[in-house]
């Protein structure tokens, strides 16, 4: 198999982890008939009365699929809200399992059209707040979550007009806002976000089956923590406003909601009827690709499930490990061209600030490495883009050409920290199976593929400038470097895999 291949076959066993029905079914259990209790991670809830299920979310259709089947005719009713045409597309595509039963007891509503909060999103939303509203001390609401739920459960508190909140929302974006700073605006004007939900649904029983698409696994950042305490207060929320130049240019009825919110975060007490639980995260994602680099005989190392930051510098990070990994396989690492490339990681992980990442302690275990077995460096996160053109890609395509392109400059250099002795491939791709408005989930790229496409004259800066990686990839080779899955049925951000084996001497 090509290094390519192994990459594809890493990238599809990560994802597989994380799928709906086989993540519910080891997390949940329905266990006895007289006194039924639902076993989640090993904790127990009795079901005292009635049943209830709601979710939002790209993954939460499947999600609601398995815990149709798990909770049986317990379930009393559920509302799901998700994303628009997904039903149509998992059908399409042959994934029955991710599709309810016919006479399911879950109702589904489809919004939230490219990713941005909708009428129908509103309607679902609406819908939720009111099931609720309705229920007692005795009921049970199971609450499934995953990422993209914040589009889909858009109830802004009056006299915000969805279409305000989704203005705003899509300007902070296009300035290049983290998903975390996204979020903490749209809870701080929402009536279910931010601990909304968990509120509403006050004195039922309250587990929500979480699964993480934002860095960290922060439960109040998660779809905008329906169901978690907010630990954000209003000033946040004007800060971030302020930082990216938006303070004073609010509508005036986004001005009234902030001038009224309560300062301070609400207290925990507020929500001892919640239990928040993550069910599915990149960090595991990523375990289960490690395994799998293992079995075909790679050295492998996990970076880290946290990696953030804009793309180019984390491109630039990127294509410096690779450096490092072929210096070592040229005998090369220790001398002062390798202490040079250690100087320069250490400086942009500190300036890209990725939580939790000891890179010292990884360069150290990078340096245990030998020649003789093929190297395999796993990471995930989510990478942000500042937008400055209008072509057409995604975080994970523009990731895999800048690194493309930044290891064919190095590789171009005298003297080069990249010796030819390296065969490299680099994937980026989307856990969902989406890599911005492309059908596309991410892209392959190398240092020979940069090469070849400036040999045919395609001016890769041009391309990058202009935001318009989908469309180098899909001209070049006829697209046979992007890839594409499909809609995968769940969402743990992105994963990246570098493969880098030795090649013989010519």
């Amino acid at each position: 198999m090509s290094l390519r291949e192994h990459a594809l076959s890493l990238f599809h066993s990560a994802v597989g982890t994380v799928r709906p029905a086989p993540m519910l079914k080891r997390a949940v259990k329905l266990q006895g008939d007289g006194c039924p209790q639902l076993l989640v991670k090993g904790r127990a809830f009795p079901v005292k009365r009635d049943l209830y299920l709601v979710g939002f979310g790209k993954a939460v259709l499947g999600m609601a699929a398995a815990a149709e089947e798990i909770l049986g005719d317990h379930l009393v009713r559920g509302i799901i809200n998700v994303p628009l045409g997904i039903q149509e597309s998992l059908q399409r595509a042959g994934m029955q399992e991710m599709l309810l039963k016919p006479h399911s007891k879950i109702q589904v509503i489809e919004g939230a059209k490219n990713n941005l909060p909708d009428s129908e999103a509103l309607r679902g939303a609406v819908a939720i707040q009111k099931l609720a509203e309705g229920l007692t001390a005795d009921d049970l609401l199971l609450v499934l979550i995953s990422g993209g739920g914040s589009a889909l459960l858009p109830a802004p508190i009056p006299p915000i007009l969805l279409e305000e909140k989704e203005k705003l929302t899509k300007t902070l974006a296009s300035r290049g806002a983290a998903i975390q700073e996204l979020n903490t605006v749209r809870k701080t004007l929402s009536l279910l976000k931010g601990g909304g939900l968990a509120q509403l649904a006050y004195p039922a029983q309250v587990v929500s089956l979480i699964l993480s698409d934002v860095i960290g696994d922060p439960l109040d950042i998660i779809a905008s923590g329906p169901t978690a305490a907010s630990s954000h207060s209003v000033q946040d929320c004007l800060q971030i406003l302020t930082k990216y130049n938006l303070l004073h240019s609010l509508p005036k009825s986004v001005e009234t909601v902030l001038s009224s919110s309560p300062s301070k975060p609400t207290a925990p007490e507020d929500y001892s009827h919640i239990c928040n639980i993550i069910i599915g995260s990149n960090t595991l994602a990523l375990d289960e690709a490690k395994c799998q680099a293992e079995g075909l005989g790679y050295a492998t190392l996990i970076l880290s499930a946290a990696i953030c930051g804009e793309v180019s510098r984390v491109a630039t990070l990127y294509c410096q490990l690779i450096q490092l990994v072929c210096l070592g396989f040229a005998s090369r690492g220790e001398g002062p061209l390798g202490d040079e490339v250690r100087r320069n990681l250490l400086q942009l992980a500190a300036d890209l600030e990725i939580p939790g990442l000891n890179l010292a302690e990884f360069l150290q275990a990078l340096r245990g490495l030998g020649p003789d077995r093929p190297v395999c460096i796993l990471a995930g996160g989510e990478t942000t883009v500042q937008l400055q053109g209008t072509g057409k890609g995604g975080r994970n395509q523009e990731l895999a050409l800048r690194v493309g392109l930044g290891l064919h400059r190095a590789q171009a250099m005298a003297g080069s920290s990249l010796p030819e002795r390296c065969e490299i491939v680099f994937l980026s791709g989307g856990t969902d199976g989406q890599d911005g408005p492309t059908e596309a989930a991410g892209a392959f790229c190398s240092p020979e593929l940069v090469s070849e496409a400036l040999q045919e004259g395609l001016d890769v800066d041009a391309f990058l400038s202009n935001n318009d990686s989908y469309t180098f990839f899909s001209q070049f080779q006829g697209g046979h470097h992007l890839l594409v899955t499909g809609l995968t049925g769940t969402n743990v951000m992105d994963i990246q895999a570098i493969l880098i084996r030795a090649t013989e001497r010519s």
